[in-house]
């Protein structure tokens, strides 16, 4: 009897046991699938991460091609247009010289002019003369002109290219210009001035609004055409409403 009694006790403890041994089983199983699922969902986390990231790196690539394909055409302008502006330089220093030659040989023949019969200078010369000096007066006036022209040009290549290399450069503008705001959009926070290419506006220029002596804006030029540019209020910098008649000066004079 009593062993009967002791195999039951022992048949009992070993169910015990092993229904604690299901129990810790199953909940390591548990804690097995637990850490299987938030290994799963880090790596495909991880893995969308990695797209994005690829996709960023390659938009960044593009975008750095295209500012070096920017930065080489607008070099390349600039180096053409100063050599234009050599070339057209030593033209006017020619037309310079064989001016001076022709004013000296005018200068010459009006003197001599007097003793006309004795100088053998017959009057159509002279006229000839004069003509070649009149020509030459108008080539190299327009020979400046154009020097100013591709003047102007190179400034705002060199402008572009600097903005290009450094995106911070603060653009100079004359010291000595002043204008006044022609019309004003406080919807779109921009506004149109008197003063453009002509008197040396740059695009990206800062200027300062002000109206009797009291500071009312800053903004920026977006766009310069001959005698007019169009610029946009920055923002922070708005003090007071931009009106019509505004005085405006460089933000950032050139010295």
């Amino acid at each position: 009897m009593l062993i009967r009694i002791s195999l039951i006790i022992a048949i009992l403890a070993g169910l015990a046991v092993g229904t604690l041994n299901i129990i810790k089983v199953k909940e390591k199983i548990t804690t097995l699938y637990s850490e299987r699922d938030s290994e799963k969902q880090q790596k495909e986390q991880a893995q969308s991460e990695l797209a994005e990231t690829k996709r960023t790196l390659d938009k960044t690539t593009a975008d750095l091609k295209l500012t070096k394909q920017t930065l080489d055409t607008t070099t390349e302008e600039r180096d053409r247009a100063q050599a234009d502006l050599a070339a057209t330089t030593k033209r006017a220093e020619k037309l310079t010289e064989d001016l001076n030659k022709t004013r000296g040989e005018r200068d010459t023949a009006q003197q001599e002019l007097a003793a006309y019969a004795v100088t053998g200078v017959k009057p159509g010369e002279i006229i000839s003369m004069r003509n070649s000096f009149k020509g030459l007066q108008d080539d190299l006036a327009a020979m400046k002109d154009e020097n100013k022209v591709l003047g102007s040009k190179i400034k705002k290549l060199n402008n572009e290219l600097a903005i290009y290399k450094t995106p911070e450069y603060i653009v100079p503008l004359p010291p000595n210009l002043r204008g006044k705001v022609l019309v004003t959009d406080p919807k779109w926070n921009f506004v149109v001035v008197n003063i453009g290419e002509e008197q040396g506006v740059l695009e990206h220029g800062e200027l300062l609004v002000n109206r009797d002596g009291r500071l009312v804006a800053k903004v920026k030029v977006r766009s310069v055409q001959k005698d007019r540019a169009i610029a946009n209020v920055l923002p922070g910098w708005q003090l007071g409403d931009v009106m019509e008649g505004d005085q405006v000066i460089p933000a950032h004079p050139a010295s």
